[in-house]
């Protein structure tokens, strides 16, 4: 019986939530509403998904940066340590998007903390840490790998069940970016165990 992680639950409560609320009411005919004044944040119009995502996310990409920078400095593939230096940047850029939408999503919401441990990936560090110099790039494409690949289950769950735009559209530039960087680590991967095996010493 496949095991049901608890980013998988998250999500399946996502979907669930979404189908209990049902579709959007419809506004009566009426003028039309007046814009929203400038400066106004995704919280307006933030549903109780759209905070489940964002808190969610906020760990997820907490995890992430603790990653990367617990093995940047030692890995030895350039192409490696380019990809981690890009997802760092990425993702400390999204942390402070996400962090300034929170607040502003409703009483509770900005101080909802959220369990790094429910993402499924807690040997992660551990495994880093202990993994010999020879063997980081190795032990950080596979944890980066799963990591990412949840992170972009998650995203595209909330595009699809999401009521806030500005929410979905980051979830949508989420799915896509982690997608993309699953398929390098998994290229990298490729490409060194197809290497030639260098001449043996006799």
């Amino acid at each position: 019986m496949p095991r049901v992680t608890p980013l998988a639950s998250l999500v399946a409560a996502l979907l669930l939530a979404a189908a209990c609320a049902g579709p959007p009411a419809s506004t009566p005919p009426g003028p039309a509403a007046a814009p929203s004044p400038a400066g106004s944040s995704a919280g307006d119009a933030m549903s109780g998904i759209d905070v489940v995502f964002l808190s969610t996310m906020i760990g997820h990409s907490e995890r992430t940066l603790q990653i990367v920078r617990l093995a940047g400095s030692r890995l030895r593939d350039n192409s490696l340590r380019t990809l981690a230096a890009a997802i760092e940047a990425t993702e400390a850029d999204e942390l402070a998007e996400m962090r300034g939408w929170l607040p502003t999503a409703g009483p509770g919401a900005g101080t909802a903390g959220h369990d790094h441990a429910g993402h499924g990936d807690d040997d992660a560090l551990d495994r880093l840490r202990a993994a010999t110099d020879a063997d980081v790039d190795r032990v950080l494409r596979e944890v980066l790998a799963d990591h990412q690949r949840a992170a972009a289950d998650l995203a595209r769950a909330q595009v699809g069940v999401g009521r806030d735009e500005r929410v979905r559209d980051l979830a949508r530039r989420i799915e896509r970016s982690r997608t993309a960087e699953v398929e390098l680590l998994q290229g990298y991967a490729a490409q060194i165990s197809s290497a030639p095996a260098g001449p043996r010493s006799s």
